[in-house]
C-alpha cells in the first residue's frame, strides 16, 4: 500500500509516496517536467517486490509547494531531494530520473554523492544540441489553465505516434500554474546548457544505466550513444517505445532497472 507524506521543508513542502519493504534497498524516483510521482504508477508495482521505492512530487509540481523563494535551479531542487531523503532516513539509494527528472537526478549526485550509490536515466537528453524542437503546441500564458486537448496537443511528443497521453497526466499539467511550468522548464536548459550531461557523469564516475525509446520524439533517439563516453555506461534502446517508457512500455523499463539494480545494491552490500 502506498504511503504518502508531506515533508515540511524550507521554502515549501514536498510531497513524497513510498511503497514496498521499508527494509529493502531504496529506488528513488524523479519524474520529468510537468508531470508527478503518478507517472510512475504503472511501473511501480514491478519494483516494489525487491526494492523499497521512493517517488517525490518535484517543487511546483503533483502535490508539492512551489518554492517560496521562486528557486527552481536544478543544484537546488537536488538540495531539497536530499534534505527529504534524510528524513526518510535513507543512508543509500539507487536514482532514477525520467526525462528532465534525469537532470535532478544528476545534480543530487554531485550535491550528495555518498547518498548516490547509482544512477539511471530514462530518456534524459544528453545536451541541447539533440533536442527536437516543438512545432506550434506551445500553450499561451494568457489562456492558463489550458483546456484538455491543448494539453494533450502540447504533450503529444512526450509519447510514441498514436499514444494516448492519460487523463491523469493532463490534469495533473492543468494542476500547475503558467510559472511553475516555464521556470522548471527553463531550469532544466539552464542545467543543461552549463555542462552536458556525459561530461558531469564522467567526473561523478557513478555507475550509470541509460534507457532510452527509440521513437523518442523530444530527444534525437541517437544522442543516447553520447552516454557512451561516461566509463562502464550501459545504453539499452527500447524498439517501439517513445520517450516516456515508464508508461508505454513498463514490464521493459521495469526490467532493465531490477537487473541495473540488482547488481549494484549487491555491490553496495559487499562494500559496507
Amino acid at each position: 500500500m502506498t504511503e504518502d507524506s508531506l515533508l515540511c521543508l524550507d521554502h515549501g513542502d514536498l510531497h513524497v509516496r513510498q511503497d514496498g519493504p521499508h527494509g529493502a534497498s531504496v529506488l528513488v524516483l524523479l519524474h520529468g517536467t510537468a508531470t508527478s510521482s503518478r507517472s510512475w504508477d504503472a511501473l511501480v508495482p514491478l519494483l516494489t517486490t525487491s526494492h523499497r521505492v521512493i517517488r517525490i512530487d518535484l517543487p511546483g509540481n503533483g502535490r508539492s509547494a512551489e518554492p517560496a523563494d521562486g528557486d527552481y535551479a536544478i543544484p537546488e531542487q537536488a538540495r531539497r531531494i536530499g534534505t527529504a531523503l534524510d528524513r526518510l532516513g535513507v543512508e543509500h539509494a539507487i536514482v532514477v530520473g525520467h526525462s528532465s527528472g534525469g537532470y535532478a537526478a544528476t545534480a543530487l549526485a554531485e550535491h550528495r554523492p555518498h547518498l548516490v550509490t547509482a544512477l539511471a536515466l530514462i530518456n534524459t537528453g544528453p545536451g541541447m544540441e539533440a533536442f527536437i524542437a516543438p512545432g506550434s503546441n506551445a500553450i499561451d500564458p494568457a489562456h492558463w489553465p489550458p483546456t484538455d486537448e491543448q494539453i494533450r496537443q502540447f504533450a503529444s511528443t512526450g509519447f510514441r505516434a498514436g499514444y494516448q497521453v492519460p487523463q491523469e497526466l493532463v490534469d495533473e499539467l492543468r494542476g500547475m500554474t503558467f510559472h511553475a511550468l516555464a521556470a522548471a522548464m527553463q531550469a532544466s536548459t539552464a542545467y543543461l546548457t552549463q555542462r552536458a550531461l556525459p561530461d558531469r557523469l564522467k567526473t561523478l564516475g557513478k555507475p550509470l544505466q541509460v534507457i532510452f525509446g527509440d521513437q523518442d520524439r523530444r530527444w534525437l533517439p541517437s544522442s543516447a550513444a553520447d552516454y557512451h563516453a561516461v566509463p562502464g555506461a550501459k545504453v539499452e534502446l527500447l524498439p517501439g517505445a517513445g520517450h516516456t517508457p515508464i508508461l508505454e512500455d513498463p514490464p521493459r523499463t521495469a526490467a532493465l532497472l531490477l537487473s541495473f539494480a540488482e547488481i549494484h545494491t549487491a555491490r553496495t552490500s559487499e562494500a559496507g
